[in-house]
């Protein structure tokens, strides 16, 4: 069936789009608004600020791509549309990332769900970390607006066999369990949301905020990365970038970057960096600091019959049973949910080698995985990671795994084991090195007790990148204020997740959404009041 690709079709119609490759010499570009990152915050507020009547620029380091190049393969998505082609890892190797590397940001390549951000969050942070303005009743207009713009709704079709385990789980022990809002429409429910909707029926900022920016007279560059903010006492007065090649690296051309206003939304590990590496304002050493990453613990589960966990939507169930089990700022609870189950991805997070991991990929399609994404942020001894500019100008994310990590790490693989054969499981086996298959919950129950966990023995995993230059009204304990605008630099907005003051309890792409539409709203009337 001939579908129309709107990228396609925009750039046949003159959207204004200059790819770094192309470039043949230094460039100054000048506009009301310059914007670094094209994901959830920088795609909300580029739509928001070019509807207000003003000029946009927009930059991204990864390339412009479009369904045409989404073929559901792992081994192109991965080079193409991830950092560091999915294998992007902490520090110390203990806590593999994926987050995404193309125009659109992570909201190209995420799995689609959409959660606003729980009560108890926003209550932590107006109460511990000077946030104001910001509750339910505040956000929820631009809850709404942005549900509304993105498609976000109830998915009303079944569940895939990997989402049913965990709410038949849930059912049978009678523990809390919640339908998945999804930003799709029209969706034909493939099940490979992690490398590009191949039919756009994702709602992602690829085909909707961003479009909507260029066809109002925005200008995109692709593979262009921002390497240094030009400033002076309180005013931002430029930001120097360099176009890179179509295998992303420098190449050599420069490229200057003026406005009234700047946006930084290049997400929670390269907003950071870019602010260090421009030695701005930071008198309490806050900047990169506070890094949260939903650190995930993974339980796998064979059944006898067919699960087949890389079709339908990756995830339309969740259960918050042990979310907040000991409290907002007790020990760290954890979000429940599935993962869509691929090959690459699978052998990429698994353990063991050779005979017993041919023998795990051999049953794959009967393979059921439940993971715990843990609360970090709210309590000392859940502090997060850190952002570091090494000599060379390499980026690092220092990640400790602390004592109370591995405590609930193994409360959440109890609960996992527990859950999956609660549901009907032959066999579980915790995603760690030294576990086994187990045939029993009696059995899983006294081995995990005793399994040793431990950083490179247990794989864990994150897709939520959080925190690092916090909002508040605090100094001491934030760098921008709760509206994201820079406590120190005039004319300079951090919109996106890394002003989130502690991780959120559930997928951040909705918080992003509504928090940002506030926040550039704002701006934007800002903006033309003094124009006007």
């Amino acid at each position: 069936m001939s579908r129309i690709d709107p990228i396609e079709q925009g750039l046949k119609q003159g959207w204004h789009h200059i790819r770094g490759s192309q470039l043949q010499q230094d460039t100054v570009l000048e506009a009301d608004v310059v914007i670094i990152g094209s994901g959830a915050g920088g795609g909300t507020a580029a739509e928001i600020l070019s509807a207000a009547g003003l000029t946009v620029i927009m930059v991204e380091a990864g390339p412009l791509k479009s369904s045409r190049d989404f073929d559901m393969e792992e081994r192109h998505a991965y080079p193409n549309l991830y950092q560091q082609a999915g294998a992007l890892q902490t520090k110390d190797k203990a806590i593999s990332i994926f987050q995404g590397r193309a125009v659109g940001g992570s909201t190209t390549i995420n799995w689609t769900t959409s959660i606003r951000t729980p009560v108890q969050t926003l209550e932590y942070w107006r109460a511990e970390k000077s946030v104001q303005g910001i509750s339910e009743t505040s956000l929820q207009p631009w809850f709404e607006q942005m549900e509304q713009r993105l498609s976000i709704r109830p998915w009303t079709l079944a569940p895939n066999a990997n989402n049913r385990v965990l709410a038949q789980g849930c059912e049978t022990l009678g523990w809390d369990v919640t339908p998945i809002r999804r930003n799709v429409t029209s969706c034909w429910n493939t099940g490979y949301c992690g490398m590009g909707c191949p039919v756009d029926a994702k709602q992602s900022m690829l085909i909707t905020t961003i479009p909507a920016m260029l066809s109002r007279g925005g200008t995109l560059l692709s593979q262009v990365k921002a390497v240094q903010i030009e400033h002076h006492r309180r005013t931002v007065y430029g930001i120097r970038a360099e176009a890179l090649s179509d295998g992303l690296t420098p190449t050599g051309i420069n490229v200057v970057l003026k406005a009234r206003h700047y946006i930084l939304a290049g997400g929670a590990i390269h907003t950071p960096a870019l602010m260090l590496r421009s030695w701005l304002p930071d008198p309490y050493g806050i900047l990169g600091r506070r890094t949260f990453l939903h650190p995930s613990v993974l339980s796998g589960a064979l059944f006898d019959d067919n699960i087949n966990a890389h079709s339908g939507a990756p995830q339309s169930i969740y259960s918050d049973q042990f979310l907040w089990r000991d409290g907002v700022s007790g020990e760290l609870g954890y979000k429940l949910e599935v993962p869509p189950v691929h090959p690459v991805l699978l052998a990429s997070k698994t353990v063991g080698y050779g005979r017993s991991h041919a023998a795990l990929m051999q049953q794959m399609n009967h393979l059921q995985v439940t993971i715990a994404l843990m609360r970090d942020g709210f309590s000392a001894d859940a502090p997060g990671g850190s952002v570091i500019l090494q000599p060379n100008g390499r980026i690092v994310l220092d990640y400790p795994l602390t004592e109370a990590f591995w405590q609930a790490a193994r409360h959440a693989l109890l609960r996992m084991a527990e859950l999956q054969f609660a549901a009907g499981a032959r066999q579980v086996l915790p995603i760690a090195e030294g576990g086994g298959y187990y045939a029993s919950w009696r059995e899983a129950k006294q081995e995990i007790s005793q399994l040793g966990l431990a950083p490179l023995k247990t794989v864990v995993a994150s897709a939520h990148v959080m925190g690092g230059c916090p909002m508040g009204e605090d100094r001491q304990q934030a760098m921008v204020s709760s509206h994201g605008r820079s406590h120190y630099l005039d004319n300079l907005s951090v919109f996106d997740g890394s002003v989130f003051p502690t991780s959120l309890g559930a997928n951040p792409q909705l918080s992003i959404y509504g928090l940002c539409a506030r926040n550039a709203t704002l701006l934007a009337d800002s903006l033309t009041k003094l124009t006007g």
